[in-house]
């Protein structure tokens, strides 16, 4: 007969951890030292919005691009105050605006639609690859219009899209390609960092990402025009280029982006820090798949050809037929065990009210609905993007459990979790 404790929590059993995880922090002493400094010299943010030397930073933001661009291989590094602001400035460099179209996939942060918006231009969705989660390029294809500018590939959860296909897709269509490399810093495809293959990338330093400063982004590009316009979005670019009289690069205005010398400080450790992280995540990851293996009905992360995957965090897909349990029952129980897992990734974002009822500037149907620029008619519906339903619906699911400071005794232990729960499911069904 099977001990109490060896049943689940739902059946009278005990958890398998008495104490919740600790929370996620990889800020230490040397993060605060280079705080403090810029604290007490001062000044706390070295940007003007005048056309001078200070247009470009202070000297811990200048000093972080240039790291920044030396560590990923690329000419031009454009820091931020957020990612979501990072992405607005690659529409902007792009000159995307009223009229164009953006595709873009629909299972990722709102803001990688939002930014689109942002300068009037349509976000036009295309379905994700069920393995990699990432845009899925046959998807792109049937939605390349006269309108289509460009194609957003989200590298989610830490590898990137299928960009053997993409590339030439994007060549033959004349489209540029923007990387939302938020999650995927220090991966690579074909040897090549993440967030550089395509024409501009963006990086999150938000609190959730592997860099972090709380909030931040940064852009990257190799094109010094794009780099350019990114910096005059970034800081009010309308009242700077009347006095650079060599500027030819399209009428511009911006905002306040800018990141403050505190941050670009605190991100500098950060950077140095990646590899470290990095090693630590994959390391805990192969040790998880190895035992997901002995789980019919549980996929760990597939890694795409060419790609390497860094785990932002460990996807499971979850097959309920094989598994004998939903996902969903399946969440819930391990919760009750200590491990929170997430119920899908987010709601697709083209059925977000937003979307639904085309109402993006106040109450009007700008720029969704017909006008001066643009006559398409963008498809929101239900069922759109069958793939990323079934995944928010049904399948799809990750876990912390591979994050630093966690250890193999944590994914040991979830593990045991999981077999705990399969053992009596179905008395959980």
């Amino acid at each position: 007969m099977k001990k109490i404790q060896d049943r689940p929590v739902f059946l009278g059993g005990t958890p398998v951890l008495a104490k919740p995880l600790p929370p996620i922090h990889v800020v230490d002493r040397e993060e605060i030292a280079a705080i403090t400094r810029v604290i007490n010299r001062g000044p706390l943010s070295g940007f003007a919005g005048v056309h001078s030397e200070r247009f470009f930073g202070g000297e811990e933001v200048r000093a972080f691009e240039a790291e920044f661009s030396k560590k990923f291989k690329v000419k031009h590094a454009v820091s931020f105050n957020s990612a979501t602001t990072a992405l607005h400035g690659a529409i902007v460099a792009l000159g995307i605006g009223p009229g164009d179209e953006v595709i873009v996939p629909p299972y990722t942060m709102s803001a990688s639609a939002t930014a689109v918006l942002m300068n009037g231009a349509i976000p036009i969705f295309a379905d994700i690859d069920e393995r990699t989660f990432c845009i899925d390029p046959k998807s792109v294809e049937k939605r390349i219009t006269k309108y289509t500018k460009a194609v957003m590939a989200v590298n989610l959860l830490g590898q990137g899209a299928d960009f053997a296909a993409l590339l030439p897709l994007a060549k033959k269509h004349k489209l540029a390609i923007i990387e939302d490399n938020a999650q995927s810093p220090g991966a690579t495809w074909r040897g090549k960092p993440l967030g550089t293959v395509g024409d501009i990338g963006v990086f999150s330093l938000n609190v959730h990402k592997a860099i972090q400063t709380g909030e931040g982004g940064i852009l990257v590009t190799n094109n010094p025009i794009y780099a350019l316009r990114a910096q005059l979005c970034r800081n009010h670019g309308e009242a700077v280029v009347d006095d650079m009289t060599d500027y030819d690069a399209g009428p511009i205005f911006g905002s306040n982006y800018r990141m403050t010398e505190v941050v670009a400080a605190m991100a500098r450790v950060q950077l140095r820090r990646l590899d470290f992280l990095t090693k630590k995540r994959v390391a805990l990851a192969a040790r998880l798949t190895k035992a997901l293996a002995q789980i019919p009905g549980l996929t760990p992360p597939f890694v795409h050809s060419g790609n390497t995957h860094v785990i932002h965090r460990y996807a499971i897909r979850v097959d309920e037929k094989k598994l004998g349990i939903s996902r969903d029952r399946l969440v819930e129980a391990m919760a009750a065990e200590g491990f929170s897992m997430s119920r899908g990734y987010v709601k697709p974002i083209y059925l977000l009210k937003l979307f639904q009822e085309r109402k993006a500037f106040n109450r009007t149907g700008f720029p969704f609905e017909k006008n001066t620029y643009y006559k398409g008619n963008p498809d929101y519906s239900k069922g759109l993007c069958p793939v990323t339903e079934r995944m928010f619906e049904k399948e799809f699911t990750f876990t912390d459990v591979c994050q630093y400071p966690y250890t193999a005794r944590h994914t040991d232990l979830f593990v045991a979790a999981l077999k705990k729960i399969i053992a009596y499911k179905h008395e959980l069904a």
